[in-house]
């Protein structure tokens, strides 16, 4: 790259560097398809992948930055795409060998809202079968794995997304989250990634917990690709009305603000102790600026974490029992074992397992209500090996692992993952920081400040 330094830089960086001349869109895109002939073979990030048409965005963006007729922060930026989020005519199968390719013919709200900001879409990232795993597993694309270590998950289910975002693929790479499922290959990869509230970035299918976020390198990168993605969209019933944020004032001073350290969710697997005493060093940076801190005890039960697992057996064993038996023959053996104990579940129980995503809203709401921003590790464990399909390995635990993140996708409310140290082997720890419904700019100005606070330990470095 001719006068710049080598990828990945900040979307607001290579806006500036587009500006003045130093580099531009080509040579970007250039260098973005020199690491990915280098690494791809052994990250496997891409579901769908198309050089020309990477070159081809990127000339196009040149071509306006040359007439200074720029569509906005991404002009020109790399990023990538989940491959449930629909491009018109790039099949997408869901993560699964077991479905049949679905050519969409238009964009999903995402894609379109990128486009129309100039963005270089390098390519559709891969999922697990159906994105109900949290690692990078997949019937249809292999195993996901980790840029930093290849023997370690990429977490899951946007695991191509975070695969893209360490490796230097994409600047901003929008994933989905329906129980972590950004904040988890963030939290894996020592990467900054936000679930915002429900209906900020309008997706396609809206889903009960569902929602769209992205992962990034730095928070102000998240910034920049909430500026872009989160305008509505008529196709998404839950879309939020407009908003005037500004996203890109990310300044806050924590002092005086009443922030929760909740370091026991009150169900699931245990939390490691290099990532309890992680997160209490944090929320100890967040008191010594002037923040008060108070301990929140747990509020969800395994009851609830069960019933949500149950809902979603359920939910997912329909859409297998709708597959031709050749079809059900290639889905990955873990899932077809785990939605088989949705098949013979009465419609009295699944009413029930509904239910009682209400009841963890409530609570979830009712508990953080009192408080400006609530502290806690993303996962309660460190990542694991990349063929592992869970946390656990092979066994059927159900959702042991998603007590800090899934409450927040039942209640609506915005949550980041933000690095926030690492074990003494190496492996990265995250921290979580939650705020109110609609706090989401908050939310991001907390991550920055940690982002800025924190301990020179404490922030990662990529290949």
């Amino acid at each position: 790259m001719t006068g710049a330094a080598p990828l990945p830089q900040t979307a607001g960086a290579l806006a500036s560097a587009y500006a003045t001349g130093s580099t531009s869109p080509v040579e970007v895109a250039e260098e973005v398809l020199a690491r990915v002939a280098a690494r791809e073979h052994e990250v496997n990030a891409f579901a769908d992948f198309d050089a020309a048409s990477v070159r081809a965005a990127a000339r196009a963006s040149a071509a306006r930055w040359r007439r200074g007729e720029t569509l906005g922060p991404l002009d020109g930026v790399p990023v990538t795409v989940k491959e449930n989020m629909h491009r018109a005519g790039v099949p997408a199968r869901g993560g699964t060998a077991g479905s049949s390719p679905v050519v969409p013919e238009a964009d999903s709200p995402i894609v379109a809202r990128l486009l129309e900001g100039g963005a270089v879409i390098v390519g559709s990232t891969t999922m697990p079968d159906w994105g109900m795993l949290s690692s990078g597993v997949s019937s249809l694309h292999g195993v996901t794995r980790s840029p930093l270590d290849r023997d370690l998950t990429v977490g899951g289910s946007s695991s191509g997304a975070g695969a893209a975002a360490a490796a230097g693929f994409g600047v901003v790479n929008m994933g989905t989250d329906i129980g972590g499922s950004v904040r988890f290959p963030a939290a894996w990869l020592g990467l900054a990634a936000l679930k915002p509230s429900a209906g900020r970035i309008p997706i396609d299918t809206p889903y009960l917990g569902r929602a769209a976020g992205p992962i990034a390198r730095t928070v102000a990168d998240l910034a920049a690709g909430m500026a872009v993605v989160s305008r509505p969209d008529v196709r998404d019933y839950t879309s939020l009305p407009p908003a005037d944020i500004d996203w890109d004032d990310l300044a806050i001073d924590p002092a005086g603000l009443r922030i929760a350290l909740h370091l026991d969710a009150g169900a699931g697997m245990p939390v490691d102790p290099a990532i309890r005493s992680a997160v209490v060093a944090a929320a100890d940076r967040f008191a010594d600026a002037g923040a008060e801190i108070v301990e929140l005890p747990g509020f969800i039960d395994e009851g609830v974490l069960d019933d949500v697992d149950t809902f979603w057996r359920v939910r997912f064993w329909r859409t297998y029992a709708e597959l031709g038996a050749a079809r059900r023959a290639l889905v990955l053996p873990y899932i077809v074992e785990w939605v088989a104990k949705g098949a013979d579940v009465s419609g009295t129980r699944a009413l029930e397992a509904y239910e009682a995503i209400g009841e963890l809203r409530r609570r979830t709401v009712l508990a953080t209500a009192p408080f400006d921003a609530v502290l806690s590790p993303v996962a309660p464990m460190l990542a694991f090996p990349a063929d592992w399909p869970m946390p656990w390995g092979h066994d059927d635990r159900g959702m042991a692992h998603i007590a800090f993140t899934m409450p927040y996708n039942m209640s609506g409310q915005p949550a980041s993952s933000i690095n926030a140290g690492f074990a003494p082997d190496g492996r990265a720890i995250a921290l979580q920081v939650a705020g109110p419904r609609f706090a989401d700019r908050q939310v991001l100005a907390l991550t920055s400040w940690w982002e800025q606070a924190r301990p020179e330990s404490a922030v990662p470095s990529f290949p």
